[in-house]
């Protein structure tokens, strides 16, 4: 056998854009046919291309790739001998029981490695196009829907759908990660056709109010309210972006993080606009930052808290800033963890507060209202 076999493999199935794990011994006890630095690349069928030593390891080995490739993370295993083949979590390491005769035992690395992520762009705007020039710059495939969409317009796509219809969509893509960017160009499409994907991230560029009324009717049309209520709108990062490149930095942002498992304030945003929107018809005679949003034409509030002013700068600044653009402002001023100054803190946040404020709420509107 080909103890270099893995070299070869690897490269296949990584140009077929097929998963796999690199499994790496990393310290071997004797009897044992498996050495320091022997490698293999194992499928999630079970196929073993390369030396990592003999059958007694590979079930074991096997199990472990088949839970790396399900949720992307590496591991390093135990092997050794028992008379029972149990299974323990010792933290930074399973070990595994080896019933086998051999006596000997091993410890494994194993690598998942995961084919590339699909961001799907709806949407032919500036940010539409943004967004497809910088996706792979950070490892992500790219697929583009939009009406009429002509491939030569988008260089770094991989894909370019130029019906938003969403059987078709449905049929010709699979994608975990969604950007609706229309813009005003067949937005009730878009959204649709993004939903037909079922991805587990969509996000929708577009204000806050408008985002509230498109939501909206994609429910009154019939689509599933709890579909509907997991687009992420507005999109994006507040980083106080203008232009569509900036804009479209924001909502990668978001993008990355849902990749790796990291929170976002975008869930947060969008509980906050629920419960703006809730709160105009119970509350409309309150000015607010929650009912500012929901009824202003954007989703930041263009009026500070009423709040007197000796208290503005203890309380209007930093909640505006650290909550989001769409109402978490109220329920951050009632934190005395909100009103402590922390490191990192845009310079404005430190100026005169009436000013600062202006300047906070300005960055919030550009970063996440970009529709």
């Amino acid at each position: 056998m080909n103890r270099n076999e893995w070299i070869t493999q690897a490269a296949r199935l990584q140009s077929a854009d097929q998963p796999f794990a690199l499994v790496t011994v990393l310290s071997a006890q004797a009897p044992t046919s498996g050495k320091a630095g022997d490698k293999a690349v194992v499928t999630s069928d079970g196929q073993i291309h390369g030396w990592i030593g003999g059958g007694c390891a590979q079930p074991a080995v096997i199990k472990t790739v088949r839970r790396a490739l399900l949720d992307g993370q590496p591991r390093k295993i135990r092997i050794s001998p028992s008379e029972e083949s149990a299974e323990r979590d010792l933290g930074d390491v399973l070990e595994f029981g080896m019933a086998c005769h051999s006596g000997g035992s091993l410890e494994l690395f194993v690598d998942p490695v995961m084919p590339s992520a699909t961001l799907t762009v709806v949407g032919d705007s500036p940010v539409a196009r943004a967004l497809v020039g910088l996706a792979p710059r950070v490892g992500l495939r790219v697929a583009v829907v939009a009406q009429g969409a002509q491939a030569a317009d988008f260089p770094d796509a991989d894909t370019v759908l130029d019906s938003d219809d969403e059987s078709e969509v449905r049929a010709r893509l699979a994608s975990p990660f969604v950007v609706v960017a229309t813009q005003g160009r067949r937005d009730v499409q878009g959204l649709k056709a993004a939903l037909a994907l079922q991805p587990q991230g969509l996000w929708f560029v577009a204000s806050a109010r408008k985002a509230g009324v498109l939501l909206d009717s994609l429910v009154a049309s019939g689509e599933d309210p709890a579909a509907v209520a997991r687009i992420m709108a507005p999109a994006g990062a507040i980083i106080g972006a203008q232009t569509p490149e900036e804009i479209a930095l924001s909502v990668l942002t978001s993008v990355v993080a849902a990749r790796r498992g990291r929170e976002t304030l975008v869930p947060q945003l969008q509980a906050a606009l629920v419960s703006s929107r809730a709160s105009v018809s119970s509350t409309p005679s309150v000015p607010s930052v929650e009912a500012s949003a929901a009824g202003s034409s954007s989703c930041c509030p263009t009026t500070a808290v009423s709040e007197p002013k000796e208290a503005a700068s203890e309380k209007a600044v930093v909640p505006v800033a650290a909550n989001s653009c769409c109402g978490g402002a109220k329920k951050a001023a009632a934190s005395p963890a909100a009103t402590a100054p922390k490191s990192g803190v845009a310079p404005a946040l430190t100026a005169e507060p009436h000013t600062a404020l202006a300047t906070v709420a300005a960055s919030a509107k550009s970063s996440c209202c970009g529709g």
